[in-house]
């Protein structure tokens, strides 16, 4: 009953509101903390060196047991400022896409738009660890975090994937949620929601305890993000789900 829970969280300035909460409520007298950027945290997960993890949605079907298990995520109804396709070039002139190595969702999220909704014939490559510096000409890339956000300020182009998500399906798109590879204490889950809940109710003191030049963070917080897992947005990960399994049998085919 002592045991500690294994929680993997995203080290990125979208999860700060709900870290705050974890860090502040007593919460971390009964977890191990892990923070990292989303695709390892949904590979510690799935590997099962953590119990509970915020992942990328996409990760969901590749993790025995996986279940969801917080009414939290981090989602975006229109611009969520931070996942997008940057370039110099209008994206019809774009040849190549590169794909940022630190979330799946996102990249595959790319994948479904640029086939579905953009309807364009593009190479797509995997990312390096410096591929910023790549993105010019007709070779566009998918940034993400708070990367994205200062990639903002450097291309051109934007083409915000939550916005193309809203506008293609008529849905929100969730890009992370806290899932369980087991099953966790109900006491446990409790807690662990309102803690989450707690950062989120304190956004003023998150914000000032960030320094960040680059984009005002209480529009981020509050205007394009949000937290809420609703059952409209379960509804939009099942979707999501369903076109990603039938990108992955045309690629098959």
């Amino acid at each position: 009953m002592n045991k500690k829970i294994r929680v993997g969280a995203v080290s990125y300035l979208n999860t700060k509101p709900m870290m705050f909460g974890i860090k502040r409520s007593g919460l971390l007298d009964r977890i191990i903390l892990t923070e990292d950027y989303p695709a390892r945290i949904a590979a510690d997960l799935k590997n099962d060196q953590i119990d509970i993890g915020l992942i990328p949605v996409a990760m969901i079907p590749s993790i025995q047991n996986a279940h969801i298990v917080a009414d939290y995520c981090i989602s975006a109804e229109e611009d969520v400022a931070s996942v997008a396709i940057f370039s110099e070039v209008p994206l019809q002139e774009v040849k190549k896409v590169l794909l940022d190595y630190q979330s799946r969702t996102s990249v595959n999220l790319a994948r479904i738009l640029l086939k579905e909704y953009w309807q364009l014939d593009v190479e797509l490559e995997a990312a390096s660890l410096d591929f910023r510096d790549q993105i010019k000409g007709t070779t566009a890339g998918v940034v993400i975090g708070d990367r994205a956000l200062e990639q903002r300020l450097i291309s051109p182009y934007m083409y915000d994937l939550a916005t193309a998500w809203n506008n293609h399906t008529g849905l929100p798109f969730v890009f992370a949620a806290w899932v369980a590879n087991k099953p966790i204490d109900p006491d446990f889950i409790d807690a662990f929601n309102r803690a989450l809940g707690y950062g989120l109710k304190h956004l003023d003191e998150v914000v000032a305890e960030q320094s960040y030049p680059y984009y005002d963070l209480k529009t981020y917080y509050t205007e394009n993000i949000q937290y809420n897992l609703s059952p409209e947005k379960l509804k939009a990960i099942e979707l999501f789900h369903q076109k990603l399994k039938q990108l992955q049998t045309a690629n098959l085919s």
